[in-house]
């Protein structure tokens, strides 16, 4: 059966798309699954790790106010971040250990590798675990964060591993979102020292790094690349006039990060973890005011 030229030139070019857009989906595919399988080797320094009650108390406080609740959940026993049909299902494991937890053997070791590195014990990058900004957490800080997570009681709590989405997966491949923090980190480094604990800039810079995973390394926020497409922006935290806090003062930002209200009245919205936030400490929500306010004014979004 003969086939008129025209209908031949659509199957041909019909046949031509389908084969790009297959090798497209393959390239994805295979460069993603590389990036996720890539295996790492870091250089672990050894943190010793006081169990004692001040300690744990302390580390319990940053286990709220550095974001540890907001992905693995009030006990810290797992909970769903995130199930988009576009993204894929991402859920922080189960830190306890419980069934479906964290092996008896896992050690200081890996905590540090983990929390401080994104790096599983296998060597392998996890997904959206925010190492970019516990890598700057100080020994003494992340120590007391371990003893804490060393003594929360067992939960039997399963939750299965990260599957990234085809959006999720075409920004790995192009290298448009940070999902995989081990890739940005430089592991091998000279750590950055832990500033003392009061109401000075300095110390308002080592807890603001807390802040860059949504509001990006400028501050100026904006639509966050690695959270699904129903995300609001994050603010923009620099003294911009226009877009951010440059008509604001340290009351308003104290009660923003309380109470979840702008000086406008408008609520917050709970995206933003402000309820565990807004559990720092007085001196700590000072210093974190008084290093936004060095900032330079950004228009928002340039992050």
């Amino acid at each position: 059966m003969r086939v008129h030229p025209a209908v031949r030139g659509v199957l041909i070019g019909v046949g031509t798309l389908v084969g790009i857009i297959l090798l497209f989906v393959l390239y994805i595919f295979t460069a993603s699954n590389n990036r996720l399988n890539r295996a790492y080797t870091i250089p672990v320094v050894q943190i010793e790790v006081t169990s004692d009650s001040l300690s744990i108390s302390r580390g319990q406080h940053l286990a709220i106010t550095r974001g540890c609740i907001d992905c693995h959940g009030a006990n810290l026993a797992g909970d769903v971040v995130m199930d988009n049909p576009a993204m894929g299902y991402l859920a922080g494991p189960n830190l306890t250990r419980g069934e479906g937890g964290l092996p008896a053997d896992y050690s200081t070791e890996d905590w540090v590798r983990a929390i401080r590195h994104g790096v599983s014990p296998e060597g392998r990058g996890l997904v959206m675990m925010p190492s970019e900004e516990y890598y700057f957490i100080g020994d003494k800080d992340l120590a007391d964060l371990i003893a804490y997570l060393e003594s929360i009681p067992a939960v039997d709590s399963h939750y299965d591993r990260p599957q990234l989405g085809p959006v999720a997966r075409g920004l790995l491949a192009f290298n448009k979102a940070p999902l995989i923090s081990a890739e940005i980190i430089d592991h091998k480094g000279d750590h950055p020292g832990q500033p003392e604990a009061g109401p000075t800039v300095e110390y308002g810079a080592y807890l603001a790094t807390s802040c860059t995973g949504c509001h990006g390394a400028g501050y100026s926020g904006g639509a966050i690349p690695i959270g699904p497409p129903d995300w609001p922006p994050a603010t923009n935290l620099t003294p911009d006039t226009e877009t951010g806090l440059g008509t604001w003062d340290q009351q308003d930002f104290i009660v923003a990060m309380r109470f979840g209200l702008r000086p406008d009245e408008s609520v917050v919205d709970p995206i933003m973890p402000w309820a565990n936030f807004g559990q720092m400490t007085d001196v700590e929500l000072t210093a974190l005011w008084k290093y936004l306010q060095t900032l330079p004014a950004t228009p928002e979004g340039n992050r």
